[in-house]
């Protein structure tokens, strides 16, 4: 059974920038719900130290990699949380995860949160997604 993915928006505004209010999901068998993914090597080292476009790019590729070891893509992600220690600086880069969202034909709920720190200090953005394959 194919996944159906029906967006909920009472507004237009949130399309214009990237994501839906809501969106209603049915037909799907599998659900992931990933781990925040950050800017760390496959050590778990952290990269990009003070470079918020690169440190977005590579969380992207990290959580893409999660989907992708469950046979998902960015394209099955149906909710993206983000946390970041410089909302203006994150959203001065936002066109990086606009873009490579927009590459992969979705725009999940999403929310952009603004905290004090994150788990490794040097990290300024992490990225939690849940997605539906």
């Amino acid at each position: 059974m194919a996944v159906e993915r029906t967006p909920v928006n009472p507004w237009e505004w949130s399309v214009k920038v990237g994501y839906d209010q809501g969106e209603v999901v049915s037909g799907h068998t599998r659900t992931l719900f990933c781990a925040g993914q950050t800017a760390t090597d496959g050590d778990g080292r952290p990269q990009h130290t003070g470079d918020m476009a690169a440190q977005l790019a590579l969380s992207l590729d990290n959580l893409a990699a999660v989907l992708g070891e469950a046979g998902m893509s960015l394209a099955n992600l149906v909710r993206l949380n983000v946390y970041t220690t410089d909302v203006d600086r994150l959203l001065e880069h936002y066109g990086v995860l606009a873009a490579r969202l927009g590459a992969a034909g979705v725009t999940p709920p999403t929310t952009l949160l603004g905290v004090t720190r994150l788990a490794i200090t040097e990290l300024m953005v992490e990225l939690e997604g849940t997605a539906v394959g």
